[in-house]
């Protein structure tokens, strides 16, 4: 059984993390809302320029075409976090990320690693990333990732990428963060806005030069405005499951402080029990 002294170095030291996890919740809390605004704002964008590029589409092209489709890599694009105690946040995103590299075989897989925990993971598997994409989980910002937007596009249409698979947390709510895999290229519009003719689309737009001018023009952007809203979602995620873990660290943390101070309590009665019977058969 500990001594009482033991016993009250363990419950200073239990405040003392109590202090460390309050405080990380609430900085995790306030970055999880404006990463949250973010996410929401770029996706309420992100829809409504896929509507459009949509409805071009009827009398544009569909895709992003491929040079060589069959014989290129598989681009797989995963995003972590850079830190950990954010739950199983980086966990189920490794997790995920293996079994896809494992549906395609290693041996043809290309790995685009954001955030310094999946590309630990995946380097430890022999899967490199291309390059440091550590900052981009950090720190998302809309000109790096147009960049490497631009980069998987372009080797996706040299024949050099056959495929292009995302993978990261896609944020549902705060206490739910789901792992996701999605195909980036070959690229497919998936939304509901449909045309019968290029009638009715020209109808409902007035569109200048063309059709497929103002296809190639947006094409781009969709893809670049993708890739952002993907790093915006996976942040939001990162602090949600961040701001859950250091709750429930909390809640334990109060548990363990609870019983701490009840055995030191019942410790400390009991040695003065102890003492007033020696006094008390001293004086008899």
């Amino acid at each position: 059984m500990a001594t009482l002294k033991e016993t009250k170095a363990r419950i200073a030291s239990v405040r003392s993390t109590l202090k460390i996890t309050s405080a990380m919740k609430l900085v995790a809390s306030a970055k999880l809302r404006k990463a949250q605004q973010a996410a929401e704002n770029c996706a309420v964008y992100e829809r409504e320029l896929e509507a459009i590029l949509s409805a071009i589409a009827v009398g544009g092209r569909g895709a992003v075409e491929s040079a060589a489709e069959a014989s290129g890599k598989i681009a797989i694009v995963a995003l972590s976090s850079n830190t950990s105690l954010c739950g199983g946040f980086n966990v189920n995103v490794i997790k995920k990320a293996r079994e896809v590299v494992h549906e395609y075989g290693s041996e043809r897989v290309t790995v685009y690693a954001i955030g310094h925990k999946v590309a630990e993971a995946l380097a430890k598997d022999g899967l490199r990333s291309v390059r440091d994409l550590d900052g981009l989980s950090a720190r998302p910002a809309y000109a790096e990732a147009a960049a490497l937007a631009d980069e998987l596009v372009e080797g996706f249409r040299s024949g050099l990428f056959s495929k292009v698979v995302l993978v990261w947390n896609h944020f549902v709510s705060t206490a739910s963060q789901k792992p996701t895999v999605e195909t980036y290229l070959p690229f497919r519009l998936e939304s509901a806005q449909s045309f019968a003719s290029v009638e009715d689309l020209l109808a409902e737009y007035l569109i200048e030069p063309d059709l497929e001018a103002l296809y190639d023009e947006l094409l781009p952007k969709t893809m670049r405005l993708r890739i952002y809203s993907l790093l915006l979602d996976s942040a939001a995620a990162e602090h949600a499951a961040r701001t859950v873990a250091m709750q429930t660290a909390t809640d334990n943390g109060n548990e363990i402080l609870e019983e701490l101070t009840l055995e030191y309590n019942k410790g400390r009665q009991a040695k003065i029990t102890a003492e007033i019977l020696d006094l008390a058969g001293g004086q008899i």
